[in-house]
Formats: structure tokens, C-alpha cells, sequence
């Protein structure tokens, strides 16, 4: 489904929420984002990024070259998962997505760093896909020599940081996988606690980067789909069903779907 965008200069003139969002692709980190709002009906304008691409005008806005970037009414533009979902609670306190009790509140932010933070799983499936690009060599192909070479200084590329990254991502899957089965063995649907939390939406997003939702709701790029559908065999050993079929039910019942990209 084709979403509808603004451009940058459109956006910077109009009031409230706007999101950043690389337009046609399910980007990871986007889709959370979204899916913060879209679970507390808060509504904004989706302003479009380009993947590798300069955006001048978006970075001449907002200081940032990368989606998802939030902005609400002239406040700081905000990129990072944490201060999004703290923007989320204050614009719309109801539903919450941070559990009222304490330790809940803490596993919960732990999981969320741990699957949308530096190091974590998004982290470490990125630098897999990276690998994928760059093949056996520190230096990018020359026809993506620009845009992966980018991303391999931004986001900490090496041949060591990739060869150890199949199992990080696997382990988070596990302590997901074990904490799913804990909630299900007490009668909840949830990740944390008995209602849905930032932890739910944060796994429903970035599972796309394991096991993408099917192409009648989600299309993507033809050549991205097998990228992110095959992680290899560490990380497919660690995927428990269970964690996609709670995905499957996360996004229908509280996140934008089919995804408009």
C-alpha cells in the first residue's frame, strides 16, 4: 500500500508530528517508530527520506540525513528509539507503552535497547547485510563504494564486527524466545506484563530483518526481501516460531497494517 508523503519544504510550514520516513522501503527502526504512534493514535505527516541518498534539505532541517527522524512543532528533532517513545508517552499518556511497575518498566527498556540500540540485534543484522555488500574485503564494491562505504563508517563495519554478529542476533532471539514462553506459561500475550508494551512493537518491527512480513502486506524492494529472508543458519536455528506468530498478531491489533510504504 502507497503511503502519502510531503517533502521537506512542505513539512518544515506545517504544525504538529512529522516523521521522516524512507518512502518505500519497511525500514526497521521506521516501522517502530511508526508503531509507537500508531498504537496511541497519535497522527503525524510522513515526510519523505530517500535511502541512499544526500536529503540536503531533510539535514538542513532537521541536522540528520537518516529516517526515522520525529519533529514535533518546533521542538529538537529526535532520532533515537528512546527519545521517540518518550515523546509518544507525553503526547498521548493512554494507552502506555512503558509498564507502570517498576521492574516490568526496566526489562521492558532493557529489551527495547536490546533490539533497537547500538550493539544490539538491529545493530549486529545490519552489519550481517553489510557483509553481504562488502563480501570478503574492508572495502565496498565500486558500484556501492558510496553508499556502503557510508554506512560502514557510521555504523562500525569491520570483517571481525560482522564474522561475531550471526551470534548476538541469535542471542537475543533466545532470552526473546525464553521470556515469550515465560508470559505465555502465565497466561499472557505479551512480552511484559498482561498489555502491550514498547517491547512488542519494537520486536514486530525489527523481525522484518529476519522474517518479513508476506508481500500482500508489506512490500519491499525485490532485491531486499531475500536479504533480510535469510540470515543464514546461526541466526534461523535461534528464530523461534513462536516470537514470528506473536509478531503476526502484534502488528494487526496494534500497529499500521498491511505497512503503506
Amino acid at each position: 500500500m502507497k503511503a502519502e508523503y510531503v517533502d521537506v519544504e512542505r513539512a518544515r510550514a506545517l504544525p504538529g508530528l512529522r516523521l521522516a520516513l524512507t518512502t518505500g522501503v519497511p525500514g526497521p527502526w521506521g516501522e517502530a517508530a511508526k508503531g509507537i504512534f500508531h498504537a496511541k493514535g497519535i497522527p503525524f505527516t510522513r515526510v519523505s527520506q530517500t535511502a541512499g541518498a544526500d536529503n540536503d534539505a531533510l539535514f538542513a532541517w532537521t541536522g540528520h540525513r537518516n529516517a526515522p527522524i520525529a519533529v514535533y512543532e518546533n521542538e529538537t528533532p529526535r532520532t533515537g528509539w528512546a527519545e521517540i517513545l518518550w515523546l509518544a508517552e507525553r503526547l498521548e499518556p493512554e494507552p502506555a507503552l512503558l509498564p507502570a511497575d517498576p521492574e516490568d518498566r526496566v526489562r521492558c527498556l532493557g529489551i527495547a535497547e536490546e533490539l533497537m540500540g547500538v550493539g544490539g540485534f538491529g545493530w549486529n543484522r545490519r552489519l550481517m547485510l553489510l557483509r553481504s555488500g562488502m563480501g570478503d574485503s574492508d572495502t565496498p564494491p565500486e558500484a556501492m563504494r558510496a553508499t556502503l562505504g557510508r554506512m560502514a563508517r557510521q555504523y562500525g563495519y569491520s570483517r571481525d564486527a560482522a564474522d561475531a554478529a550471526p551470534e548476538r542476533v541469535a542471542q537475543t532471539l533466545t532470552v526473546l524466545s525464553r521470556q515469550l514462553a515465560a508470559q505465555r506459561a502465565k497466561g499472557r500475550r505479551y512480552l511484559i506484563g498482561d498489555r502491550v508494551s514498547a517491547a512488542d512493537i519494537y520486536w514486530a518491527a525489527m523481525a522484518a530483518l529476519v522474517a518479513p512480513l508476506p508481500p500482500d502486506v508489506c512490500a519491499m524492494p525485490d532485491m531486499l526481501r531475500p536479504l533480510y529472508a535469510n540470515p543464514g543458519p546461526i541466526v534461523a536455528k535461534a528464530l523461534d516460531p513462536a516470537l514470528l506468530e506473536h509478531r503476526d498478531r502484534i502488528y494487526p491489533e496494534h500497529m499500521e497494517f498491511p505497512l503503506a510504504l
